[in-house]
């Protein structure tokens, strides 16, 4: 990047469009400065965060040689000043050295209002089949991640529709290796689960910082709106930015609309792992008001927070910006979900299996009994899996992405 003094070309606003930074400075300066404004007004834990003056990030990161070490030390250092009371340690207390949790910056720009993520659609179903255990039915289906609705409706649609002919009371639903993905995608897996009788009933509220709410968060004006297929739109005359959308918690409340064939099911349980992240934890969460929900395994990643890109310069920043709950207003899993059965799977499980560990323990307490005989696949087992391997993605991108956000009325 170059060194050279030039006229301000990024943000320097805040609530009002007071001016609260230099005009002048260099490209890395102005980034520096603008990492800061939008988690000023963007971030989730904003009231936190001191004034532009105190804050100084050109005197505190100015010195750092490389640009984007810089610009990562500062968005870590950030993310560090929210502690949460319950654990006395920050809300993204690092993963592995100085880098949060959630938040994120990356080189090269992001998709606004949407998300620069590829999920791959290939790990939308990883396995499905119905288990005859004991007297009961069960319906068993691997998810491994929820890349965009377009790119995997139909196969989920397809497994759904073959584990309602059983109509089974008990589903199994193995996320151990699902870091998450598109909001809209485990939401409509929610809706396959679910019967009719609970649509119209809340599933789970975005709830963004209060200036968000409250439409004062006016850096975003520099954002361009685009909506979930990629393309501007108008609003009042004018495109849209990301400043004119609706961050109200009634406008981002997603209530159930039922999907597919199911109607039967009574109780789900999930098999879970340290893996387990993010808009999968969400489907979790989203279910616990309205099942006899069990969870397997290992506790899960912990993360009830989402956000959408912001483009700075050449780089992309990601700022936890809202937070998920569900009907009851539940979202402290910051930690993780602890699973009911502690379970430790193994590396490279054959999915569906009955005598994997896992499973294994789900029938055992779907049955109510200390240890179930099981046998390993039958020729005759009905089994649809997608892939051999397991997936096993890194705990860190466990990712929640809203591509939906629309605009006020």
């Amino acid at each position: 990047m170059g060194t050279s003094a030039c006229k301000k070309a990024q943000v320097s606003v805040d609530d009002a469009d007071e001016i609260v930074s230099p005009t002048t400075g260099t490209r890395s300066q102005f980034t520096l400065d603008s990492i800061f404004l939008y988690a000023k007004q963007v971030y989730l834990w904003n009231d936190v965060l001191p004034g532009y003056a105190e804050f100084n990030p050109r005197q505190k990161y100015g010195g750092i040689s490389s640009d984007i070490t810089a610009f990562k030390k500062e968005l870590f250092d950030i993310s560090q000043l929210k502690i949460n009371t319950i654990t006395g340690s920050p809300y993204e207390l690092p993963v592995y050295f100085e880098n949060p949790k959630y938040s994120n910056l990356q080189l090269g720009r992001s998709t606004p209002g949407s998300t620069a993520a590829v999920v791959n659609p290939n790990t939308a179903v990883l396995a499905s089949k119905i288990i005859s255990s004991g007297n009961t039915p069960v319906a068993y289906i691997a998810l491994g991640s929820f890349p965009s609705l377009s790119s995997s409706k139909a196969v989920l649609d397809q497994a759904f529709d073959d584990l309602a002919t059983a109509n089974p009371k008990v589903i199994v639903i193995d996320l151990r290796s699902n870091g998450g993905g598109y909001l809209e995608t485990a939401e409509y897996v929610a809706n396959l689960i679910v019967p009719a009788s609970l649509n119209g009933k809340v599933m789970y509220s975005e709830v963004f910082n209060p200036a968000m709410q409250n439409g004062t968060a006016k850096i975003l004006k520099h954002q361009p709106y685009l909506d979930a297929n990629g393309k501007t739109a108008v609003y009042n005359g004018r495109n849209a930015t990301m400043a004119d959308v609706d961050y109200t918690i009634a406008g981002n409340t997603y209530k159930f609309n039922k999907k597919g064939s199911l109607q039967t099911i009574q109780s789900v349980y999930f098999i879970v792992s340290g893996n387990t992240a993010s808009a999968s934890e969400m489907l979790i969460s989203s279910l616990k008001p309205f099942f006899d929900i069990k969870l397997i395994g290992e506790k899960t990643y912990g993360k009830p927070v989402g956000f959408f890109g912001i483009n700075i310069d050449q780089y992309s920043i990601y700022l936890s910006s809202f937070l998920i709950k569900n009907a009851s207003g539940w979202s402290d899993y910051f930690t993780g979900m602890q699973p009911d059965v502690p379970v430790k799977g193994a590396d490279n499980p054959v999915l569906g299996d009955p005598a994997e560990s896992c499973l294994s323990a789900a029938l055992e307490l779907i049955n109510g009994t200390k240890k179930l005989a099981v046998s390993k696949l039958a020729s005759t087992d009905k089994i649809t899996t997608n892939r051999t391997d397991f997936l096993q993605p890194t705990l860190v991108e466990g990712i929640m992405f809203e591509n939906r956000l629309r605009l006020r009325k």
